[in-house]
């Protein structure tokens, strides 16, 4: 939490010099998982870049959400978040302050979500309780719900640029595979960026995981 408390600033430069806000909203553009009157949560919604991203995909394709939602840890990312919402006059998101290892605390109508994504934050997460917080989202899925993971890949580039600097947990797609499993996930699968957001596909991994195996 301190670690984004106090590099909020290099935080979204950081990703706006990759095109990563512009690659997630191409991938949603993209995606079948879209349709309208979906409940959707961001899991460590942050500054509201996958938020916003998805709500633009939304919108461009006629889709019309039923329930925006979001959580993060960070009051200083919140508020940035909420700043973001009132310069631009969007009062269809909703977010709270929140442990993704501590659901508990959410409001008891925040569950049976359509659709629950997270971007950038499970990196976070202690490396022996990433599965206990895929359970705990898994848990706040509809029967049919689907989960949509972006997170950092571990390769020689990430390992100095994310593990190191950003002091975060990077993942191989078989590490990501095996935790999905155990946390009771099934069809685990692995998106793509489009292919003028392939460089990201550097950075990390797309996973698409539904609730249940219909």
């Amino acid at each position: 939490m301190q670690l984004y408390t106090e590099r909020i600033g290099s935080y979204l430069r950081f990703v706006r010099c990759f095109g990563y806000p512009q690659g997630l909203r191409a991938y949603f553009e993209a995606s079948p998982i879209l349709r309208p009157g979906l409940r959707v949560l961001d899991v460590g919604c942050g500054t509201g870049i996958v938020t916003l991203a998805l709500r633009a995909a939304l919108s461009k394709r006629g889709l019309p959400p039923r329930t925006l939602q979001g959580f993060d840890l960070t009051p200083a990312m919140l508020e940035a978040f909420r700043d973001t919402l009132r310069a631009q006059a969007i009062d269809d998101i909703e977010v709270r302050q929140a442990d993704v290892l501590q659901l508990e605390s959410l409001p008891s109508p925040w569950r049976e979500y359509d659709l629950i994504v997270s971007a950038s934050m499970l990196e976070y997460v202690p490396r022996d309780r990433f599965v206990d917080a895929l359970r705990g989202i898994r848990a706040r899925l509809h029967e049919n719900g689907r989960f949509v993971l972006f997170i950092t890949r571990r390769n020689i580039l990430m390992q100095p640029l994310i593990a190191r600097w950003w002091d975060a947990n990077i993942y191989t797609s078989t590490e990501l595979e095996d935790a999905f499993r155990h946390a009771g996930f099934q069809n685990i699968t692995f998106g793509r960026f489009p292919l003028r957001f392939l460089h990201l596909a550097v950075w990390g991994h797309i996973v698409e995981a539904r609730n249940s195996p219909s």
